[in-house]
């Protein structure tokens, strides 16, 4: 166990340098944050000394190891619009976009594994199709286009709800239930193939043949073996938790950490940008690791297999 785990520590590491350097290179070769930030009108002469202050006029491999030289001191920069520390901008938004995620993730659970697991059970009846064509509509269709038809109908049409911001509990709504249904849609699709997949395993049918009761099968060996790769997904959904509202909150105006990434990369706020990706990638790589410490822990194959890798 402490091989594999080594091993798997190793390459969470190496995935937060790889995506934070290539945040790092393609956030410098994208524009001047000067220009984005004084305006293409400013003096050169302020311009310049802009770029002095914020060492921008330093060669890019010496802003690289400065940069990580900051990080290893616990130092993630400040913004370049109001001096801010980027960690201080970040952890500020970080409530509000839980405020959304965490209700939009249990919501996905809630809907999409027992429509996937009673799919499964019933395969090839209308209730069957039913729920597969729910998931299909509800995984094809982005996000942003299904924002925007909730706003239409629950909003505008029926004023129902409000159409944007975070005034009180009722704009809540729409945005977690456009997180919620695309998530809950790909769920219901992974638990129906992974049960269908258990389901015609040799040992399913043994122990029917041997008079074990249906409803035992499927609770003591179907659900347990079909849990072991939905924890893939469902660590994926775990690692987007931070991040993974950007489009959502972008619709509906909502103060979250997805929103602000998309007015620091407009405006090229640099520190902001790296910060955010930075605590995404290491929110992603968490919840990796901790996936793969359950699959060692529930399977010793592939733990053996990890020590060999």
């Amino acid at each position: 166990m402490g091989r594999y785990l080594a091993i798997r520590f190793g390459r969470a590491a190496l995935t937060i340098v790889l995506v934070v350097t290539f945040a790092f290179v393609v956030l410098r070769l994208s524009g001047d944050p000067a220009l984005m930030i004084l305006g293409p009108e400013a003096p050169p002469e302020v311009l310049a000394a802009f770029r002095k202050a914020w060492g921008l006029d330093d060669p890019i491999w010496f802003q690289y190891l400065d940069y990580f030289r900051a990080i290893a001191k616990g130092e993630l920069g400040r913004s370049m619009r109001d001096g801010r520390p980027a960690i201080e901008l970040v952890l500020e938004r970080i409530p509000a976009t839980l405020a959304l995620t965490l209700p939009a993730f249990f919501l996905k659970v809630a809907l999409g594994v027992p429509a996937g697991i009673y799919a499964a059970l019933h395969r090839g009846s209308a209730i069957d199709r039913a729920v597969m064509m729910t998931a299909v509509a509800g995984f094809t269709v982005p996000s942003f286009v299904l924002a925007l038809i909730l706003v239409l109908v629950f909003a505008v049409q029926l004023g129902w709800l409000p159409s944007g911001g975070q005034d009180s509990w009722r704009h809540a709504i729409l945005p977690i239930t456009t997180l919620s249904l695309g998530g809950a849609a790909v769920l219901a699709r992974f638990t129906r193939s992974a049960m269908l997949e258990v389901l015609g395993q040799p040992y399913i049918r043994t122990a029917s043949a041997k008079g074990v009761p249906w409803r035992k099968v499927v609770t003591s060996h179907a659900l347990p073996n079909a849990a072991i790769p939905t924890v893939t997904i469902l660590g994926f959904m775990v690692g987007t938790l931070i991040a993974g509202a950007v489009v959502v909150e972008s619709v509906f105006a909502w103060p979250g950490v997805g929103r602000l990434l998309v007015v620091a990369v407009a405006n090229r706020d640099l520190a902001v940008v790296q910060c955010i990706l930075l605590l995404v990638a290491m929110t992603m790589v968490t919840s990796n690791l901790i996936v793969d410490f359950l699959y060692g822990f529930l399977d010793p194959r592939l733990r053996a297999k990890g020590a060999h890798a």
